[in-house]
């Protein structure tokens, strides 16, 4: 059994992690944008060195950011399992997991110099993860449904 105590630091660095995620999945697609809107080869090649970099760097903070949201899931399960907006914020999750290794594609895309789409498409990608944490957000605050 986990305390209460235990329970809030398990939350806290849920947030934290959190946190970090989004930060990286706001600004990697906005990287995106440019490297799509430029045509010099040394802005290329350095844009596609800080994707890559910042890719690396925030895939920790969304594997540790799931373990532990499933950690307190288990912990609280018999309290969560039958509330809606539980289930809906983890598909909202899924979907960021699944934007996230998209994004990953998308590095091993622009470091290949294989990219198709215009800054245009960038930018409405850049959006989705705004959507999410929203989303997310309503939902463990409001709790609804």
């Amino acid at each position: 059994m986990t305390s209460p105590t235990s329970y809030l630091w398990i939350k806290a660095l849920h947030v934290i992690f959190m946190v970090c995620w989004f930060a990286g999945m706001f600004y990697l697609p906005r990287l995106f944008v440019n490297h799509a809107m430029t045509e010099d080869p040394s802005t290329r090649r350095q844009l596609a060195l800080m994707e890559r970099k910042l890719y690396r760097f925030v895939t920790p903070f969304a594997w540790l950011t799931i373990a532990l949201g499933l950690w307190m899931l288990w912990i609280g399960w018999s309290s969560f399992h039958d509330q809606g907006w539980v289930w809906i914020k983890l598909a909202l999750v899924a979907a960021l997991l699944a934007y996230h290794l998209y994004c990953g594609r998308l590095v091993r895309v622009f470091a290949e110099d294989r990219n198709l789409r215009g800054h245009v498409f960038y930018r409405w990608f850049n959006e989705f993860p705004v959507l999410v944490l929203f989303g997310a957000v309503i939902l463990v605050v409001l709790k609804p449904f």
